[in-house]
């Protein structure tokens, strides 16, 4: 996920074993934050939706501002990570038209509680149009990193948890400040969306908001607003097709 990346280290290799414990609400708590999640192994699946967050093969949004464009593109790939089969989101980030990062996340969703689970991602920076590192790679199970919560089924006002626990690497936390902010993008405006709060104690002053609208996914992250949503037309094609609007 983008964020925080100029403090992320790559993590240390080791294998660690998934912890299938507690849940937001009733879980262990780091601070005010959830850290730990209840969860049984076979209730995560690869393929799903819930309100404010699509994992189906094929589903595209676009993000731009500042002169900065984000594509983010559920890929018709999984991959096993800490024992879960979990759906690869591919993120795709240019500056001033040069490509700057690509990052492979890792999804799961519950299908009992419609939990959207981050068990990690690969990156790799760019520069000059190449490699440059692969700062704030992190798997659950590897180097003491555990899965953390992208998006809760049930949306709760002033909820608190880690997206990330990768000790030393990744350790962004949302705070849900709304559900009922209205958003305007290039691509429409959306109403009763979901407002998340980010901070990281990795770094401390730094706060970064982004907004989800129901049925669609993230309409801002920033300064970036949608400009473009719905579906590859095909295995390794960028174009997409309209599947959904605001209202406006």
């Amino acid at each position: 996920m983008r964020k925080f990346r100029w403090l992320a280290t790559i993590v240390a290799a080791g294998v660690g074993a998934l912890t299938l414990v507690a849940c937001l609400g009733s879980g262990a708590w780091s601070g005010t934050w959830t850290s730990v999640f209840p969860v049984e192994s076979d209730e995560l699946v690869s393929t799903g939706r819930n309100s404010y967050f699509i994992l189906e093969p094929g589903y595209t949004l676009v993000l731009a501002g500042g002169g900065a464009q984000l594509t983010i593109t559920v890929l018709n790939e999984t991959k096993k990570v800490d024992g879960v089969e979990t759906r690869v989101v591919e993120e795709r980030e240019t500056k001033g038209g040069q490509l700057i990062e690509v990052a492979r996340n890792y999804f799961a969703i519950s299908k009992r509680t419609g939990d959207v689970f981050y068990f990690g991602e690969d990156v790799d920076m760019y520069k000059d149009g190449k490699i440059a590192n692969h700062d704030g790679t992190w798997l659950s199970g590897v180097g003491g990193a555990k899965f953390g919560l992208i998006m809760p089924g049930r949306a709760l006002v002033n909820a608190r948890y880690f997206q990330e626990v990768a000790p030393k690497v990744a350790m962004d936390r949302a705070t849900i400040v709304s559900v009922t902010e209205t958003v305007k993008t290039p691509a429409g405006e959306f109403t009763n969306c979901l407002k998340v709060e980010e901070t990281t104690p990795l770094q401390r002053f730094v706060t970064e908001y982004k907004y989800y609208a129901p049925g669609i996914g993230m309409v801002q992250d920033g300064s970036m607003r949608l400009v473009k949503v719905g579906r590859a037309e095909g295995p390794g094609k960028s174009r997409l097709t309209r599947e959904g609007g605001g209202h406006r």
